[in-house]
């Protein structure tokens, strides 16, 4: 049988009885395994990673929504994390020798069952049916504050569902794509600014490094800036060399990286001759094959 990952980030990451909740449904479904998840204060999100065949993945996915829908308000959340939905997004990614294909498919059978809890759903990356919803921060741009007027205009009409946001939830975005890793580098700074600085100088659309993008925050609890990536394709932009580059410009600002953290797990072969200390990680590299293994 076809074997998926998918990672569904949730916009709660404060109160750890509630996200407790939303993994044992999102594992729910027969077969499927929770590898991984983590939760972040400052960014309020829960980051979870599961691993099943399609149908058992649908089955607790659906329950995870549902769960999140009692569980979540979005007109009380708060965090720096851009966020549109109580289950913000929802990618499908192909493990082994499963094609994209099978990816698309689940996401495309997902949306309109997800839509009928009243919630829009936008399908994003592969699976988007528009060129200008390829991209998930095209689609969550205004946030949730913002969803409402998007909503309203024609040309930003969910895929599925209703043209109005759910009035706690939100809205959702499910899609497949590649491996995506999530990557925050720590400085040796509070000043937000400093972190933005760096974030436009490394991410692609600012003319740095392929297939990154990033985003400069402020971690209140700990009094500290972080510059927040996605490296999108490792085989276009490494995590090591992702990592040098905010080095070298943290240098330049007259600042440094006290250490990083990777939200998930890394496949293999992005990592391979990379140790947690060159990546400045605090504990060992979560090796997703490892996960499926043990």
């Amino acid at each position: 049988m076809p074997l998926l990952e998918t990672v569904p980030n949730l916009s709660e990451g404060r109160r750890p009885e509630v996200v407790a909740r939303l993994a044992a449904a999102a594992s729910s479904g027969p077969g499927v395994r929770l590898l991984d998840f983590s939760s972040d204060p400052d960014h309020n999100r829960s980051v979870l990673t599961l691993a099943g065949e399609p149908e058992s993945l649908h089955q607790g996915l659906l329950a995870l929504y549902e769960a999140a829908i009692a569980e979540i308000d979005l007109n009380r959340h708060q965090g720096v994390h851009p966020r549109i939905g109580a289950v913000d997004v929802t990618p499908f990614v192909p493990l082994g020798d499963t094609p994209m294909e099978v990816a698309v498919a689940a996401a495309n059978r997902l949306a309109p069952v997800v839509a009928r809890l009243g919630l829009p759903v936008y399908l994003y990356e592969r699976a988007a049916r528009r060129p200008e919803r390829t991209l998930l921060a095209d689609i969550r741009r205004g946030g949730f504050e913002g969803l409402a007027a998007r909503l309203a205009d024609p040309a930003w009409a969910p895929d599925f569902g209703p043209s109005h946001p759910h009035p706690t939830a939100g809205a959702t975005v499910i899609g497949a794509r590649f491996f995506l890793i999530a990557f925050n580098a720590v400085l040796a700074t509070a000043d937000v600014s400093v972190a933005r600085a760096i974030a436009r100088r490394v991410r692609e659309s600012g003319g740095g490094l392929p297939a990154v993008r990033a985003m400069g925050v402020h971690l209140a609890s700990r009094d500290l800036a972080q510059v927040s990536m996605n490296l999108v394709d490792y085989r276009r932009t490494p995590i090591l060399t992702a990592l040098r580059r905010v080095e070298a410009e943290a240098a330049a600002m007259g600042t440094g990286v006290i250490e990083t953290e990777v939200i998930g797990l890394i496949p293999e072969a992005a990592v391979r001759g990379v140790s947690a200390a060159d990546l400045k990680l605090p504990r060992e590299i979560p090796i997703l094959e490892e996960r499926l293994t043990s």
